[in-house]
């Protein structure tokens, strides 16, 4: 009988990233494993397809249910598997699509661009110390706290991590120094000890889903200096919150995992920033990061199992401030991060955020504005006067790409435009390479194309009399968008019947939301003043496509706005102006949340809005 080995390698490409694995473990598995961000969207549970590889050689097992139903036969044919459902039994030379990788994404950090009134919670104070002598023994700490005691009669207390480099610090400076100090509501703190004329800079981070937004900000002027959008490495284990709180709930380990990767990105980034501008990392001495509740808690190491089941409650939802380093990040020694309140167990202090940065603590109290956050989750915030009714529902998967039939995010090659004149259909892809795969918003706009050419009814069924209409063998009726001749695998990329319904779910699901809040605040559409569209999503989002299938009311498009990353701009805010952070705690204590699932008329609306609109 042959010895089965100890270990085998597996080889991924194009990455060009080797891995000795033991024996008889999923390639997906392996792959998290070597550190390979190969999306998952159902964290390997085997029901979305996302993570669809293709065996060079190697031997694996035979195909699973679940690879059957998901992939045809031609594909099979050519070696294509799905990773979380393929166990490698030898040494294996494994290609990963384009549409299977999460990097290089289209991804959002624009924002607003707001007037703030500069308020930080750290002020810089210049230092000129008297060295110590014999006459004058005080310690190197009481002799800074004196000096910083003249210029302000507060008492300053020393962050133990900067007391370990203060003595080498004053005396490497000439015992010149610009000290940043923290204010807190009951103390004040050295946070950091710097040469004289140091800027003090500050990080703002958007942590989604499914991208993390990072903003290098300077205190003192408030200039953003660098930013960058990255995917969020947690996406391997889980496309939506609901899949990570599953994957963290089977053992502890997984919850460090989560956590752990998240940091390692953030601080990757945060170098990366830093080199750009010429500035050390240590100059951070405050970070804002704003996250739905699910997020927050994975930062912050909270529990989120109580997350997982009815009903749904965050483990802690007042404003939460905590040391840099006890979070792993790689800032000043002395640095805190803030993280705002949180309004629900699905409306995070990312919807804060983008409250905030809607303005809704400035209304005076008038006006009807709808705020409408599309992301893998979608929030949404009605405000009537002093009123605001939020809500959340988990739009993303099929708005990011996940269960569409050739779905992938908005990654180069990803069709993002979509046109049908004549029965002919044109796109235009991310990058302009050639098309690999389609992502939300262009899956969004080319059922708007196709129900606006006929070519599906409003329930949603294609006509199979309509050119580009074909039957396929276990797939039912599809639309062939781009033939194999003309893409960058060699395979037609198509619209299903079964990806129309995904949109069909999420469009739903979003507009009984919108319909609910409008009845429960007794307000008509026509009377919304102003529609605000936020987030990665409806950044991009074609507002007559959504209008044209009934994701939103028909109106004017004139009173929609499209405001990019509210959330990151938010948290651009409140990382400013202590101002800023007061008033997202009062927007939080305006809210009332409502758990549209246990809302008598949500099915039923739910159901009515999942058809078309009529032209």
């Amino acid at each position: 009988m042959d010895k089965k080995p100890s270990f085998i390698t597996l080889d991924f490409q194009p990455i060009g990233r080797r891995v000795a694995v033991d024996p008889e473990i999923t390639v997906l598995y392996a792959a998290q494993l070597a550190g390979i961000d190969l999306v998952a969207a159902c964290s390997g549970l085997g029901i979305c397809g996302t993570c669809m590889i293709r065996i060079i050689n190697g031997s694996v097992s035979p195909p699973s249910l679940s690879e059957i139903n998901l992939l045809d036969t031609q594909e099979l044919d050519n070696g294509y598997r799905l990773a979380c459902q393929c166990t490698a039994l030898s040494d294996m030379r494994i290609e990963i699509p384009p549409e299977s990788l999460p990097g290089g994404q289209k991804l959002q950090v624009e924002g607003l661009g707001l007037e703030i009134k500069l308020a930080p919670v750290v002020l810089p104070y210049e230092l000129h110390l008297v060295p110590p002598t014999l006459d004058d023994l005080r310690s190197d700490s009481t002799r800074l706290r004196e000096a910083l005691q003249e210029l302000s009669t507060d008492d300053t207390e020393i962050a133990f991590p900067v007391l370990a480099s203060l003595s080498e610090r004053l005396r490497g400076q000439a015992w010149n120094a610009r000290a940043a100090v923290r204010t807190f509501s009951d103390r004040r703190e050295v946070v950091g000890v710097f040469p004289s004329g140091t800027n003090l800079l500050g990080m703002a981070v958007d942590v989604g889903s499914t991208k993390l937004a990072i903003y290098l900000i300077d205190l003192e002027t408030g200039a953003t200096l660098a930013q960058k959008g990255i995917p969020n490495p947690q996406i391997v284990f889980g496309e939506d919150v609901i899949s990570r709180i599953a994957f963290a709930n089977k053992d502890v380990k997984n919850r460090e995992l989560l956590r752990y990767r998240l940091i390692y990105a953030l601080n990757q980034t945060i170098q990366e920033l830093c080199m750009s501008v010429g500035c050390s990392v240590e100059q951070i001495v405050e970070a804002v990061l704003v996250g739905n509740t699910a997020i927050h808690h994975f930062v912050t190491f909270l529990p989120v199992e109580q997350l997982g089941a009815a009903p749904y409650v965050a483990a802690f939802s007042d404003p939460l401030e905590v040391r840099a380093r006890d979070l792993g990040l790689d800032i000043a020694p002395g640095a805190w991060v803030y993280f705002p309140p949180i309004i629900a167990g699905y409306v995070g202090a990312d919807h804060t955020s983008a409250l905030l940065a809607a303005q809704y603590h400035r209304n005076g109290g008038s006006g009807i504005r709808m705020l409408i956050d599309i992301g893998t989750n979608t929030e949404i915030s009605l405000g009537v006067g002093k009123n605001i009714y939020s809500w959340s529902t988990a739009s993303g998967p099929a708005f990011e790409g996940a269960h569409i039939h050739d779905g992938m995010r908005a990654a180069p090659g990803a069709i993002e435009k979509v046109s049908i004149v004549a029965g002919k259909s044109t796109v235009a892809t991310v990058g302009g390479e050639a098309p690999v795969g389609i992502c939300g918003t262009g899956i969004l706009q080319a059922i708007s194309e196709l129900l606006r050419n006929k070519i599906i009814t409003t329930q949603g069924t294609l006509r199979k009399d309509q050119p580009g209409v074909r039957s396929q063998e276990g797939r039912g009726s599809e639309y062939l968008l781009v033939s194999a001749e003309k893409t960058g695998h060699g395979r037609d990329i198509v619209i299903t019947r079964k990806d129309i319904n995904e949109i069909q779910l999420a469009k739903g699901a979003i507009r009984a939301g919108v319909e609910i809040l409008l009845s429960h605040a007794g307000i008509p559409p026509e009377d919304v003043e102003e529609w605000v569209i936020a987030g990665a999503f409806g950044s991009y989002l074609n507002l007559e496509s959504a209008v044209r299938i009934g994701m939103f009311p028909k109106v004017s498009i004139k009173r929609f706005h499209q405001v990019g990353n509210a959330a990151g701009t938010g948290a651009k805010q409140m990382l400013l102006s202590l101002d800023e952070r007061n008033d997202a705690v009062k927007i939080v204590k305006r809210v009332e949340y409502i758990e549209l699932t246990a809302y008598p008329e949500f099915t039923q609306c739910f159901v009515e809005h999942m058809s078309f609109s009529e032209d």
